[in-house]
């Protein structure tokens, strides 16, 4: 709901002693070069749980060597009753996609997973790292997890977490169509000989000889547990998969490519939890009744070659679908469709081929009075969440990015909700004072910086925000979004995966600038932890000032957590002695709740100044 700020009884005060406009000391730096992650006001908490390249995994021959980097996907298994586990506060597994591809003597060339268990401590809420004994014999914090029997992997990018039972895939997403590109001059698979399928489930595969590069670009399901790769799922295909969910009946899975054209692709099993037997399908929107055209994944070629064969047959195209999640409450599918600024030239060929485009991108090529999205002046720079309802079979528009800039604005007009390239996605189930509620978690991934996707002062600071949004939200827009967290200058934030108790929801920085101070110049997995705290997602929301606003305002007044201003600028806070406290820099809101009950004084470096109670 948006609040309304009067100027109304607003008191002015000011002292002498603050008379300087200019700060002549920084104690708090807070600004859009932002070189660490950005952290969400009390009474959240942030933890860094695994760092790349510093963090030390244990390898197949037990030694520990440093971690991959390039964090993605992040999964969360929940602990059962049949596991294992000496600590009693463990709560299960997180995986963790490196989505890189790197030749490495101990890892395992191409690209790389960690697991860990995770503790909750039941005092502090802190989630902490538990030792392991696997048994295969190797022991420690973190594991990498032994691709070996399935050929290796590659660009281990999004996946599949499923909502029924926890069982994790990684999706190979960067897609390959020669040895050339996975060997990468030695640096990434050295390996390339022709690779022999053996002893899988699918008969249709096993004994066949494909080129190396064809035993990428799958899903492939992992056992966090024993930190091993289980199988490939040759009978879903082989596409650029970016990510996919598992349906309520554990036999259904939605999954889809990070392409333009992408697909919208399923795979219903015979039986509940068994994927190796089933039905792929592809998404094709304008068949009459069942919008699904089966691809018949008996046949080897037909998976190998799955795109041509959507193509084929007509299939609706997007453009870059990405992460796929569902909402357990209601069975619908969600999807981003991340974008690409100018998709004509990618999308030509399938379309002269039989591909059709998915109908929303058919209305916005009329409202940008274009001929189509195949005219090269159809753009697309900011991307959406799409949804899909298995009762209707249709795929809408859920919330769109933006806003639309024709070029990047000045830093002081730069919104404060602004999405663009919408890339990580998972939902977020937890109980807050008795009550069911479910969020969206929504990861940004910028496809460039023009166009406001950043401010014009910072045109090379990819500045990826992660915002959560309440599902209970009818007709969303961007204006509904609830921003949480910023990873630090340079990286893409993503992964994020809520643990299954509703405390925390685990975050990735993936591929930060070096320069940043560490560990923020590593990719990181962290935590964020409280969401179940009654009062801490509106912490969160800030109030929106009446445009015409004049002058220096603030709110709420008397405050206990997060006080707003509604501008950006630079604040100096004074207790009422006229000691300096804090100075804060290119800020429009701060967190307070670190101070004593008492008056404090604000003073921006216009010379504004406010009294502020805090409670």
């Amino acid at each position: 709901m948006k609040q309304q700020v009067l100027l109304l009884c607003m008191l002015a005060f000011s002292v002498s002693m603050m008379a300087q406009s200019v700060f002549p000391t920084r104690v708090v730096e807070t600004d859009w070069e932002a070189t660490e992650v950005v952290v969400p006001p009390s009474p959240f908490q942030f933890q860094i749980l695994f760092i790349g390249g510093e963090d030390m995994v244990q390898t197949g021959s037990n030694e520990a060597v440093p971690a991959k980097q390039w964090h993605d996907f992040i999964g969360f298994t929940p602990l059962t009753a049949e596991d294992c586990v000496d600590d009693p506060n463990a709560i299960g597994w997180a995986s963790v996609n490196h989505e890189m591809i790197l030749a490495d003597d101990k890892l395992g060339d191409g690209g790389g997973m960690t697991t860990f268990l995770l503790g909750r401590d039941p005092v502090s809420d802190e989630l902490y790292v538990i030792p392991q004994n696997l048994s295969d014999g190797r022991s420690g914090d973190f594991f990498n997890v032994d691709f070996s029997n399935v050929g290796e992997t590659g660009m281990n990018c999004g996946g599949i977490n499923s909502n029924v039972d926890g069982r994790i895939w990684t999706a190979e997403e960067w897609f390959r169509s020669d040895n050339a590109s996975i060997y990468d001059s030695g640096n990434g698979v050295r390996d390339t000989t022709a690779y022999t399928i053996k002893y899988t489930e699918f008969e249709m595969a096993n004994f066949q000889t494909i080129p190396k590069y064809q035993n990428f670009n799958w899903m492939v399901e992992i056992d966090p547990r024993a930190s091993k790769a289980v199988r490939k799922q040759y009978n879903w295909g082989r596409q650029p998969f970016e990510g996919g969910t598992v349906a309520n009946d554990n036999r259904t899975v939605y999954t889809g490519a990070d392409a333009t054209p992408g697909f919208f692709t399923k795979f219903v099993a015979d039986e509940a939890g068994d994927f190796t037997v089933g039905t792929t399908y592809v998404y094709k929107h304008d068949v009459p009744g069942d919008p699904w055209v089966e691809i018949n994944n008996d046949d080897f070629e037909k998976m190998l070659n799955f795109s041509s064969e959507a193509v084929s047959v007509g299939a609706t195209m997007f453009n870059r679908l990405e992460w796929v999640t569902i909402d357990k409450n209601t069975g619908k599918i969600y999807m981003t469709e991340t974008g690409r600024d100018n998709p004509a030239g990618n999308w030509a060929d399938e379309l002269a081929a039989g591909a059709v485009f998915a109908p929303h991108h058919i209305q916005r090529a009329a409202d940008q009075g274009v001929s189509g999205p195949d005219d090269s002046d159809y753009w697309d720079y900011y991307g959406r969440i799409l949804e899909y309802d298995p009762a209707t079979g249709d795929v809408t528009i859920f919330v769109e990015g933006g806003p639309y800039f024709a070029a990047s604005p000045p830093l002081a007009n730069y919104p404060s909700k602004h999405l663009s390239n919408p890339d990580g996605l998972n939902m977020l189930y937890v109980n807050v004072a008795g009550e069911d509620k479910t969020y969206m978690l929504i990861n940004e991934d910028l496809n460039g910086t023009s166009f406001g996707r950043t401010p014009l002062e910072y045109p090379d600071d990819r500045m990826c925000e992660m915002y959560i949004l309440d599902m209970e939200t009818t007709d969303p827009t961007v204006g509904d979004l609830i921003r949480l967290t910023q990873t630090p200058r340079g990286a893409e934030i993503t992964g994020a995966c809520a643990t299954s108790d509703g405390k925390s929801v685990l975050v990735n920085s993936q591929h930060p600038d070096g320069a940043n101070p560490f560990p923020y110049n590593n990719s990181l997995t962290f935590a964020i932890t409280g969401f179940d705290d009654s009062g801490a997602i509106d912490t969160l929301s800030a109030p929106e000032f009446e445009e015409d606003t004049q002058g220096f305002v603030i709110y709420p007044n008397p405050t206990e957590r997060i006080v707003y201003f509604n501008k950006v600028t630079d604040i100096a806070l004074y207790d009422i002695s006229g000691k300096r406290v804090a100075v804060y820099r290119n800020v429009k809101s701060i967190d307070i709740s670190g101070l004593q009950t008492g008056t404090y004084l604000l003073k921006t470096k216009e010379g504004d100044t406010k009294k502020l109670l805090v409670k």
